[in-house]
């Protein structure tokens, strides 16, 4: 979500898109369906690396705790998307955690199984390397961003791109149809609860924006990019 590029927010490419229908018959066949409730965890980081999942229904937050217990959100992924990289054949320990924001429903690709198929089938090895590149460049953008843009710069940015990947225009603005609260987007941006808190505030005094219980009606997008 922490990105520069609007094609990063508007393209988000499925695992499964590019394939034709035997070869995504090939994919799901070695799959296991796995049901997540709101809340669960996928792994934690330093589990072992068993797999991916694709992801069917609902929507997971990738997070990183650092060792003082902070978090960091990573991203968040929908339908089509699959979490469980960057080693999706598995062999090393997780580097972050995965957990369910709703309740998903997902399949678990086992990694040597995975493995086995890319050597055997040239579009579903492509498909995977796509889709690693994808997420590659999203996570490359987020730590450009987090190195170069002030705290102010990446809550503004990240506003905009809720504009535009949840948006519902209306009468009086861009609506966010997406719950987060304060907390959501300090993790996103690196920052405190506290100094979100203080921003929103500052935005919704200036009529961009207007915020409530989760919600953000956004009411003048030109004016949010006006200092990035």
């Amino acid at each position: 979500m922490l990105v520069e590029s609007d094609e990063l927010a508007r393209t988000v490419p499925g695992l499964l898109d590019s394939l034709e229908q035997p070869h995504r018959k090939k994919l799901l066949a070695i799959g296991q369906p796995r049901v997540f409730k709101e809340n669960d965890l996928f792994w934690q980081q330093g589990d072992p690396h068993e797999g991916i999942y694709l992801i069917l229904k609902g929507r997971v937050r990738s997070f990183y705790i650092a060792p003082t217990g902070r978090e960091v959100t990573l991203a968040y992924w929908l339908p089509g998307n699959f979490v469980g990289g960057p080693d999706i054949f598995g062999g090393s320990p997780h580097v972050w955690c995965s957990s369910a924001t709703q309740r998903c429903e997902t399949i678990f690709l086992p990694g040597p199984a995975l493995r086995k198929l890319a050597l055997e089938s040239a579009p579903i090895a492509v498909a995977l390397l796509d889709a690693v590149g994808f997420k590659s460049r999203c996570y490359s953008a987020m730590a450009q961003m987090l190195g170069t843009r002030s705290a102010t710069e990446r809550l503004e940015r990240l506003l905009i791109f809720l504009a535009t990947a949840y948006g519902l225009k209306g009468d009086d603005g861009i609506m966010i149809a997406a719950s987060f609260n304060h907390a959501d987007l300090a993790a996103l941006i690196g920052s405190t609860r506290q100094w979100v808190t203080t921003q929103l505030t500052r935005l919704q005094g200036r009529g961009i924006l207007r915020y409530n219980r989760g919600m953000i009606l956004i009411r003048n997008v030109a004016a949010l990019g006006s200092s990035t």
